[in-house]
């Protein structure tokens, strides 16, 4: 049967995230609808993270198994026809059958958007945290790198978060500012997996940083005391976006 690797996009807020739960909107429920009205059979889609609710995505990855030949030109246009316009279909490619989204993904990217000052414009409202008082962007950014390297990362996990280990790499971790009609402060962090709220929960401790509560020097100890309560707040779900999958294949195509 042939397989196939979905790139998807979706704003998340109307969603209690990718995984399927039961009674709820979720981005893997909607998929699987659409894919079994396309394909006429039910099709399981695997995705390569599992974006919480109102996360919001613009390289998600799926794979699937199509129990029929089809067009994948053709395929993504129809369930871009069919599925809601906060979700959308960017490309399907045909893959070989040992492509599983998220076993062979070699890394991911995310990023956290924080818009600084008094206000906030309606069209970044739902994509952005907002924080009023002044930031200091060197701090945060100088803090952020101590997070690079092989690490127990427990201090940014949610309470009670599943995973095989809490020890993750972090490749790269960065703060900078996109000035236009706003301040926007953007938080890029690329690791081979991540904690469940492991980046909403280093974006916190950033603000935490950047409002001069914090010390960026503070960061190794935080890690070391693999303690939750020392990092942090977890910072709102609208400012983060999963911005691409890597994989072997695209080990140098990545984001800026």
């Amino acid at each position: 049967m042939p397989h196939f690797k979905l790139t998807l996009e979706y704003i998340g807020t109307a969603y209690h995230g990718w995984q399927v739960q039961p009674g709820l909107p979720t981005i893997q429920g909607l998929l699987h609808d659409r894919l079994a009205m396309a394909l006429r059979q039910p099709v399981a889609a695997r995705g390569a993270a599992r974006t919480d609710a109102g996360v919001h995505a613009v390289g998600q990855v799926a794979s699937i198994e199509s129990p029929v030949e089809v067009d994948p030109g053709r395929l993504a246009r129809t369930l871009n026809a069919t599925l809601p316009a906060d979700i959308g279909v960017v490309g399907i490619e045909r893959v070989s059958s040992e492509f599983h989204a998220r076993h062979s993904a070699r890394g991911r990217i995310y990023r956290y958007q924080i818009v600084q000052g008094e206000y906030i414009s309606p069209f970044l409202g739902e994509f952005a945290a907002h924080v009023r008082a002044p930031l200091d962007v060197e701090a945060m950014d100088q803090a952020a790198g101590l997070l690079v390297g092989e690490m127990d990362f427990s201090s940014f996990c949610a309470a009670g978060g599943v995973s095989d280990s809490p020890v993750k790499v972090i490749r790269r971790s960065r703060v900078s500012v996109r000035q236009g009609n706003q301040r926007l402060i953007e938080y890029t962090v690329e690791a081979s997996s991540f904690l469940q709220h492991m980046v909403r929960t280093i974006a916190g401790t950033l603000i935490e940083v950047g409002r001069g509560r914090l010390k960026p020097e503070r960061i190794p100890e935080i890690i070391a005391s693999r303690d939750r309560p020392l990092a942090g707040p977890t910072a709102p779900a609208m400012g983060l976006f999963l911005v691409q999958v890597l994989y072997p294949d695209l080990a140098q195509d990545r984001i800026g």
